[in-house]
C-alpha cells in the first residue's frame, strides 16, 4: 500500500517520499533586488536535511513589480540564478529533489506604485487600485513568464509550479470576480494562464513536470467552487500541467456565503475531487501537520502527494520525526542518528 513515505514517480521527477514543503514566501531578500541569500540557502537546506522529499522554493516573480514586496525573491534576471542553483545543489546533496513557484502577483503586488491587473480592481479599500493591461501588455507578460522558467531550469530544478492560486495575476484572470475584460482574455477566462503553461512547457525538458497551483474554491459571494474549477484544470491538464497543487480561497474578501472550515484537512476533499475528475496526480496541503493523518490522506488515495506548510515552518525536520510516529523507514543523516 501507499504510505508518507513510499516514493513517488512522475515523468522525470522521482522522490524519495511524499513530503512536500510547499512554497512559503519568507520576505527575506535584503538589498531588495530579488535574489536569495543566506536565509533562503539555510532555510531551505535545513528542510533537506530533515527529510523531506520535494521542496518547492517560495514564489518567485517574473518582474520587479509581480512581488508582493520587494523582499520576495525573483527571477527576471541572469543574476538570480547563481543563488538558486546553489539551493538546489545543497539540496539535492540531502536527498531532496527541488521544485519553484513562478508567478505575478497582479493587484496583490504591495510595493508596485502602480500594480497590474486583467481589470481595473482593487483587492480591497485598502490597497491599491490597478492598471489594467493591455492585450499587447498580457501577451508579453507570457514571454516573461517563460524567460523565468527558462532561468529556473539554468538553476537546476527538478520541477516548475505556476502559481494559479490565491488571487494572483494567473487566479485574477481565470475569476469572473476579477477578469472583466473585453478582449480574447475576457471572453476565454483560461486563456492568459493556458498561455503561460504553455510557454513554460516550451523552456523545459520534456521529461520535466509543470505542476500549477490553483484555489478550488474562492468561499465568496459569486466566486466560482469546485464544479467550476474542475473544468478550468482540464483546460490547463490540456495545455500541458502535468501535476495539480490543490489550495483554495485568496480572492476577494471572505464572505458568509462561503467560508472555509478551519479543521484539519478542510482541502483534501477539493484535492480529491480533481484528483478523481482528470485522473491526474495531485498535491494536498492545508492543515496536514499530524503525520497520521497526512499519511492517511495518502493511504486513502485522496493525493499523491502531501504538503506540510506551518508545521514545517515550526520543525525543519518534520518529515524525520513523522517516519519515527509512523514506524516507517528513511534516511537519517548519519550524525542525526543518536537523537531518533
Amino acid at each position: 500500500m501507499k504510505h508518507l513515505f513510499s516514493p513517488f514517480e512522475f515523468k522525470g521527477l522521482e522522490v524519495k517520499n511524499r513530503v512536500v514543503m510547499p512554497p512559503m514566501c519568507q520576505y527575506s531578500v535584503e538589498k531588495k533586488d530579488g535574489v536569495a541569500n543566506d536565509w533562503h540557502y539555510l532555510h531551505y537546506l535545513s528542510r533537506a536535511i530533515g527529510g523531506a522529499g520535494f521542496i518547492i522554493i517560495e514564489m518567485t516573480d517574473v518582474e520587479p513589480d509581480g512581488r508582493i514586496t520587494d523582499f520576495d525573491l525573483g527571477l527576471w534576471s541572469d543574476e538570480q540564478v547563481p543563488a538558486l542553483a546553489r539551493i538546489v545543489e545543497a539540496c539535492h546533496k540531502y536527498g531532496a529533489k527541488v521544485g519553484i513557484q513562478i508567478a505575478h502577483a497582479g493587484r496583490k503586488a504591495e510595493d508596485a506604485a502602480v500594480p497590474v491587473a486583467p481589470s481595473a480592481i482593487a483587492f480591497d479599500e485598502n490597497s491599491k487600485t490597478p492598471r489594467a493591461l493591455s492585450t499587447d501588455e498580457v501577451k508579453e507578460m507570457v514571454e516573461k513568464f517563460r524567460k523565468a522558467v527558462q532561468r529556473a531550469v539554468q538553476a537546476g530544478v527538478d520541477a516548475i509550479e505556476i502559481h494559479g492560486a490565491h488571487g494572483y495575476l494567473i487566479h485574477q484572470f481565470h475569476s469572473p470576480l476579477t477578469n472583466k475584460r473585453e478582449d480574447e482574455y475576457g471572453k476565454n477566462l483560461t486563456l492568459f494562464g493556458r498561455e503561460v503553461i504553455q510557454a513554460a512547457k516550451g523552456a523545459m525538458p520534456a521529461d520535466m513536470p509543470l505542476i500549477m497551483r490553483i484555489s478550488a474554491q474562492e468561499y465568496v459571494e459569486g466566486g466560482y467552487g469546485i464544479k467550476e474549477s474542475i473544468e478550468m484544470a482540464k483546460d490547463y491538464q490540456q495545455a500541458g500541467v502535468d501535476i495539480f497543487h490543490i489550495s483554495s480561497g485568496g480572492e476577494g474578501q471572505i464572505t458568509a456565503a462561503g467560508r472555509p472550515g478551519t479543521h484539519a484537512a478542510y482541502q483534501v476533499p477539493l484535492a480529491r475531487d480533481i484528483k478523481n475528475a482528470l485522473d491526474v496526480p495531485v498535491i494536498a496541503v492545508g492543515r496536514l501537520d499530524d503525520p497520521i493523518l497526512a499519511n492517511a490522506v495518502i493511504g486513502n488515495e485522496d493525493a499523491d502527494l502531501v504538503a506540510v506548510g506551518r508545521g514545517m515552518l515550526r520543525n525543519p525536520h518534520w518529515a524525520l520525526e513523522a517516519a519515527t510516529i509512523l514506524k516507517k523507514e528513511t534516511q537519517i543523516p548519519e550524525q542525526y542518528v543518536r537523537g531518533f
